[in-house]
């Protein structure tokens, strides 16, 4: 059987028990940072009977195979990356692929995860959210990238390497938008964790010093095109509002926040309609 196995973050304290049992009973434990797990099996007090092998970025088409046929000799063998679940921009979809195909079982471990653990401290909409991973190192296909994800209405959630993030935001600012809001989650779990919340502009002028650590970035998605608002409805949403007991500039507000529109909007739409 091949074992999924989600990895403390950074604090080992995070790892369930049913990550121990595991790290103790595989046969074979394929990690990204075999240092890293030994640091981890340590911090746990544990040892790892299992034979360990390197399974990265760099060795990861190459000893597929290899993993595949202790899997067909009946060995289980437990995937852990250097912190959360396997195959989420980390290694683990080739092996998981291969498996599935020779009719291997495949079961996991749960664990922490830095995209859902960024989305939920964002304080952004997370609802409806859609991971993009890292995007291009080249300035030009990432500005394309950012270019093809600027009306997607889902939040997005990045991570980004810490020599590459003013630059990310810089672009992110100017494509997507400087007010858009969005939030750098730093060093989660860990001793220097951070969260910087702003606009893309912010966060831009924020990274610009340098930045180090692990980061994962978190943006609001497009707000409704402007061309797109119906004047007569955002009126009629504000007039509902102050029909209720909220004053106006309170009810400009909230439908501003629910449509996604500049306030501004709202507002000329509710002195067009006197």
């Amino acid at each position: 059987m091949l074992v999924l196995a989600g990895a403390p973050l950074g604090d080992p304290a995070d790892a369930s028990p049913r990550l121990r049992d595991a790290l103790a009973a595989a046969d074979v434990v394929a990690a990204e940072d075999t240092r890293r797990l030994f640091r981890l099996a340590g911090d746990l007090g544990l040892r790892v009977p299992g034979k360990v092998v390197r399974h990265d970025d760099a060795t990861e088409e190459a000893g597929t195979p290899a993993l595949v046929e202790e899997l067909l000799a009946g060995r289980t063998v437990l995937l852990v990356t250097d912190g959360g679940m396997p195959s989420v921009s980390d290694p683990g979809y080739r092996l998981v692929s291969a498996a599935v195909a020779a009719g291997v079982p495949v079961t996991a471990v749960p664990g922490p995860s830095a995209v859902t653990t960024a989305l939920a401290l964002s304080g952004l909409p997370s609802d409806r959210f859609c991971f993009e991973g890292f995007l291009p190192r080249k300035p030009g296909e990432r500005r394309r990238a950012l270019e093809a994800l600027r009306d997607e209405r889902r939040t997005l959630v990045l991570f980004e390497a810490p020599h590459r993030l003013a630059a990310t935001l810089a672009d992110a600012a100017e494509v997507l938008g400087a007010d858009r809001p969005a939030a750098a989650c730093r060093e989660m779990t860990k001793t220097y964790e951070e969260i910087r919340r702003g606009t893309l502009a912010e966060l831009a002028a924020w990274a610009e010093p340098g930045v180090r650590g692990e980061i994962t970035l978190v943006v609001a998605g497009a707000p409704r095109a402007v061309a797109d608002a119906d004047p007569a409805s955002l009126a009629t949403a504000v007039a509902a509002r102050e029909a209720a007991g909220t004053d106006r500039k309170s009810a400009i507000v909230e439908v501003a926040r629910e449509t996604g529109l500049p306030k501004r909007v709202v507002y000329a739409a509710v002195v067009a309609a006197r």
